[in-house]
């Protein structure tokens, strides 16, 4: 298994939904597939670079897929053990989404925000919600990215509420409970409803 792959980055092309990056180590130009997430965080092209990868392993071919940390990397091993996500829908994911973002989509059952991405449809957005939820809510997975999830447990019958209240107006599930989690959970509905879709605004 190739855990890393460290050295130059020769090119960076836009392939479908992810990139398709070449990396120069020891003389050999690996290709390698990435997301928009991992390649927003890379330096420009002649720089020296280090990708996370996983070898995954086909009957006629061998595919390299990288990230710029480990956290993505998990999150993109979760993906691809679900039946019938493949690593290009979860290249498509991890593109539209950070590892933050994904966990949090997870904890709070915001399959909705798995539709957004290319080629995935409500069921499949579904499977995802169902089968990796007790890992992401229970367990210390993907390298620390369980660090930005609210505590669901802990949120207030108010919060709750205004969670409802502003996936009602528009907003994603998952987003209304980032922003609700970050307030007082002493205050009234109207008051996290407001506070919330403040919150809410300046983050977009």
């Amino acid at each position: 298994m190739i855990y890393s792959i460290t050295g130059t980055l020769v090119s960076a092309v836009l392939a479908d939904a992810h990139f398709l990056a070449v990396v120069e180590a020891g003389g050999i130009g690996y290709a390698v597939k990435t997301t928009h997430t991992t390649m927003a965080k890379m330096p420009e092209i002649g720089s020296r670079v280090t990708f996370y990868t996983y070898l995954y392993v086909r009957e006629d071919a061998l595919e390299l897929f990288g990230f710029a940390d480990l956290e993505e990397l998990n999150c993109f091993k979760m993906l691809i053990s679900i039946s019938g996500v493949g690593p290009k829908a979860a290249l498509s994911i991890l593109s539209d989404m950070t590892p933050q973002k994904f966990a949090l989509c997870v904890a709070t059952g915001d399959s909705k925000g798995f539709t957004r991405s290319k080629g995935i449809g409500a069921k499949t957005a579904q499977r995802i919600v169902l089968e990796l939820k007790d890992k992401i809510t229970n367990e210390q997975v993907a390298g620390g990215v369980t660090e930005t999830v609210p505590d669901i447990g802990r949120i207030s019958s108010n919060a709750g509420e205004a969670i409802s209240a502003l996936v009602v107006l528009g907003y994603a599930q998952s987003d209304a409970a980032a922003a609700v989690s970050k307030l007082d959970q002493n205050l009234s509905v109207e008051e996290i409803i407001k506070l919330g879709l403040k919150a809410l605004a300046g983050s977009l």
